[in-house]
């Protein structure tokens, strides 16, 4: 139970992080233009 229960929370970080890294890109990349 506990392992189901741990995959929607590794599934919303994962989701979380991706956007962490796309919002960044988009900053490095107006920093540069």
């Amino acid at each position: 139970m506990k392992t189901i229960s741990q995959r929607p929370l590794w599934h919303q970080t994962l989701l979380a992080g991706f956007t962490l890294i796309e919002l960044l890109v988009v900053i490095a990349i107006i920093a540069i233009l």
